[in-house]
């Protein structure tokens, strides 16, 4: 979250400095009385929460851990290894590799069980706890151990180790004539 400057008047600077500090006192006394132990994470996060709910309903808090989700949703744009994810079981599967990027360029196809990642087991994991550690900085890489089903139902482990790239999801990945009269956009977002 950025923060911009503003040019406060003394009364209006005293007005902020006394409501921090009563915040703060009363911080104090929940830490050192109150019967449970406090977090005071979540304590911050309630009274940030709250302040803006006072506002309007487009200002919003977005705390650190959450700004590579936002900044997904908001530019489509990521560090990772340009895939979709999904669930089959107890397993995250590759559900599809994006054209030009480190999953497809590595050979995962949809389908792909992914077994681990940095050597931690994936079992049970849900798709955005595997999505969190497929991310990261561009450059970087991730060892990802993953479980193909060929046919007749043999199974092959393998593993492969990718650099992540900067990924910028296209709203329109394909479009083309189907003959003279029709057309084709595929909308992957919006």
């Amino acid at each position: 979250m950025a923060f911009v400057p503003i040019a406060f008047t003394e009364s209006s600077y005293f007005e902020v400095t006394k409501n921090l500090d009563i915040f703060t006192s009363l911080y104090k006394e929940l830490n050192t009385y109150y019967v449970d132990t406090l977090s005071s994470e979540k304590l911050v996060h309630a009274g940030v929460n709250q302040m803006l709910d006072g506002l309007d309903p487009y200002t919003d808090y977005i705390p650190e851990e959450e700004m590579d989700d936002y900044r997904t949703q908001t530019t489509g744009q990521y560090g990772g290894i340009g895939a979709v994810i999904g669930t089959r079981g107890d397993w995250v599967i590759v559900s599809e590799p994006y054209e030009g990027f480190p999953a497809a360029k590595a050979g995962l196809r949809a389908g792909d069980q992914i077994l681990s990642i940095d050597g931690k087991d994936a079992k049970n994991y849900k798709t955005d706890q595997v999505s969190a550690m497929l991310k990261g900085k561009p450059g970087t890489q991730v060892i990802v151990k993953l479980r193909r089903e060929e046919q007749g139902g043999k199974q092959t482990d393998f593993t492969v180790t990718m650099v992540r790239e900067e990924i910028k999801i296209k709203n329109v990945p394909y479009f083309g004539l189907l003959n003279d009269h029709i057309g084709y956009i595929r909308l992957g977002g919006f």
